[in-house]
């Protein structure tokens, strides 16, 4: 290692030494960052630093809307990101030829189910962003009923994946009084996980697998982190499996 290089690991460190942190350092840990402070992870890339997981990954980890822009192809069909009226006016059109009825949106930056709503037709939202009611950026997508919703959490080699149901919600998580049990994951679905992973820079990512009833998969969400109330996996190796994956980065960077 040069002698400059310096390896931050907690975030008090990085605030104090943010200013002169140059190419060649190391952020190793997710960047904690207030609302609206991403373009400090911008600021890092710019200036050479590397970070452990990828700003890319952290930023999609807080944004429905940066994953929807990365992550599309891998998404229910005409999932689309709404920047303003506009956007809904087209999605309008879209969705009435596609034959889309019921819709979902996702507010920018809510997890576990909290910034998730279901619409009776599009324009149902664009009534309510006309009065200024949906703050923007938010994701839109066509409704799939009686989907399976599949949790996977994969960190290195390690994978395992449970189904979440809830018969009287359609957000399936455990956070909205879900279940969990424990399933297998078809070949395909590996690929989709593993391809997400490798577009978005995870090293390591829960991921949420969105089963039509006709068996087509496609990509929910993915996060750096997640709960793991309904894992296998327990807190202790959990922590131990995400510090081995640094350090196995760490020293990949660093030779």
């Amino acid at each position: 290692m040069a002698n400059r290089q310096r390896i931050i690991t907690d975030n008090k460190t990085l605030q104090s030494q943010y200013d002169s942190l140059a190419s060649g350092d190391i952020i190793m840990g997710g960047v904690r960052l207030k609302p609206f402070e991403e373009h400090i992870l911008l600021d890092l890339v710019e200036r050479g630093v590397r970070m452990i997981p990828s700003a890319q990954a952290q930023l999609a980890s807080r944004s429905k809307v940066f994953q929807t822009r990365l992550f599309v192809s891998w998404m229910i069909p005409h999932t689309r990101v709404v920047y303003d009226l506009h956007d809904i006016v087209d999605a309008i059109s879209v969705y009435a030829r596609a034959g889309v009825s019921q819709v979902v949106s996702k507010h920018d930056h809510r997890n576990a189910g909290r910034g998730v709503h279901l619409w009776a037709s599009i324009e149902d939202i664009y009534t309510q962003a006309s009065f200024g009611v949906m703050p923007f950026p938010f994701v839109v997508q066509p409704f799939v009923p009686n989907c399976l919703d599949i949790r996977v959490v994969i960190l290195d080699d390690y994978l395992e994946a449970y189904k979440r149901e809830n018969p009287y919600n359609f957000r399936k998580n455990l956070h909205s009084g879900g279940k969990s049990s424990a399933c297998e994951l078809a070949p395909e679905q590996k690929d989709l996980c593993r391809q997400v992973m490798e577009r978005g820079r995870f090293p390591y990512a829960h991921i949420d697998i969105l089963v039509t009833g006709a068996g087509t998969s496609y990509l929910g969400e993915i996060n750096l982190r997640g709960g793991i109330r309904g894992a296998g996996i327990k807190g202790p190796e959990y922590r131990e499996k995400i510090a081995a994956i640094h350090e196995k980065y760490l020293k990949s960077i660093s030779e």
